[in-house]
């Protein structure tokens, strides 16, 4: 039993370290784009729109955004690296060689979302410290905080997983994140209160996860959200153990792996 942990133990360490090594050895596509791309929104959205808008949530308009421009930065970047490299291993067909492995398929799926989370939280981190140039944040609490941003980067992880299974081309990695992800994410509350919203579109928004996931991340730097964050949590994990199941159930029927 020592020995099979060991092992696995080996498996898991040595997938996460190649992926995390993946993405630091690119860091001018991985790491450098978000922090500019970033830094234009709290110039553009935060310094030159947000002056006309004046408060919101009782907190300057650049410092009520800031939370969801990190949010949505840690979305994307989890997303993304799981999706790319996963494919990547399919299309180079070394995939082949993991799966053969005695590696069980959850120690594969943790190794893949694992190097995906660390690409978010540490696209998170940098987005952070750009947005001190601009605003003041200080945590209000700092679990719900460090707890969100994680699992947020979790789930997103998983999903970039999914989208690489099914995917059978390069431009099939970019359909997802370009015509659902990213309206998902701009109508996930990230540079506004659901409360200016008419009631319909107010309704429409608590189906986004990412709202849940904007707001509860919100109350955590800046103690105000437009939900109660129990509900926010709930729904998050709810979603990441769907998402896993269904992520080892492909796995193991080898969907788009074997076929």
């Amino acid at each position: 039993m020592t020995t099979k942990f060991a092992r696995h133990q080996v498996a898991f360490n040595t997938l996460l370290s190649r992926e995390i090594r993946r993405f630091l050895r690119i860091w001018p596509q991985t790491l450098l784009p978000p922090a500019i791309t970033m830094t234009l929104y709290f110039i553009i959205f935060g310094n030159l729109i947000g002056s006309k808008i004046g408060e919101m949530g009782g907190f300057n308009y650049t410092q009520y955004i800031a939370p969801g421009i990190i949010m949505m930065s840690v979305i994307n970047n989890a997303y993304s690296n799981v999706a790319s490299s996963f494919f990547s291993a399919k299309f180079q067909n070394h995939i082949e060689e993991l799966i053969v492995a005695p590696v069980p398929n959850y120690l594969i799926l943790a190794g893949y979302v694992a190097g995906g989370t660390a690409r978010g939280l540490c696209v998170g981190l940098i987005v952070t410290l750009v947005s001190l140039f601009f605003t003041h944040l200080s945590i209000q609490h700092v679990f719900i905080t460090i707890s969100m941003v994680f699992l947020s980067a979790i789930l997103f992880a998983l999903g970039g997983f999914i989208n690489a299974i099914y995917a059978r081309s390069f431009d099939e990695i970019s359909i997802i994140p370009t015509f659902i992800l990213t309206p998902m994410t701009y109508l996930g509350g990230v540079f506004y209160s659901i409360s200016l919203l008419p009631e319909f579109w107010q309704k429409v928004s608590l189906l986004n996860p990412i709202f849940y996931m904007v707001n509860a991340f919100r109350y955590g730097m800046l103690g105000t959200s437009d939900i109660a964050v129990e509900i926010a949590f709930a729904i998050i994990i709810l979603c990441i153990i769907s998402l896993t199941s269904f992520a080892l159930y492909l796995l193991n029927k080898g969907t788009g792996i074997r076929n």
